[in-house]
């Protein structure tokens, strides 16, 4: 009984704890992506392809451990902002900046982004 209990109170602590339950990324995922991004030229077409894989590309660094690869998601992340691109897409970009954006714990930024990318949820319900 007691075991439950402090079980239980262990789940809430986590839950309004300032825990960070986003998935994380290994150096392998990362190196994975970028030979996929390198290898696109072959035979695959250079349009939605690698717009694909530069997407998991920079959803594998945001969601990195190391500080350099999360700046590297961002900055890629942002280039990608600036290309046209339909309403889900740029709603997918703006949530991965704000999870790069928190990961690099600049919460009003991130905040920002997750505000925008909620705009353009509501916005395309109507």
């Amino acid at each position: 009984m007691s075991k439950n209990i402090n079980s239980i109170l262990d789940s809430i602590g986590s839950f309004f704890g300032s825990g960070d339950n986003l998935p994380w990324t290994d150096p392998d995922i990362i190196a994975n992506c970028e030979r996929e991004v390198v290898g696109e030229g072959d035979g695959l077409s250079k349009g939605t392809g690698n717009t694909d894989s530069i997407m998991r590309l920079s959803w594998a660094l945001v969601h990195s451990r190391r500080p350099a690869d999360v700046q590297r998601g961002i900055a890629m992340l942002e280039a990608a902002l600036d290309r046209d691109g339909g309403p889900l897409q740029r709603r997918e970009i703006l949530y991965l900046l704000a999870v790069g954006h928190y990961r690099a714990e600049d919460f009003p930024r991130s905040r920002l982004c997750i505000d925008q990318a909620l705009q353009l949820q509501t916005s395309g319900k109507h």
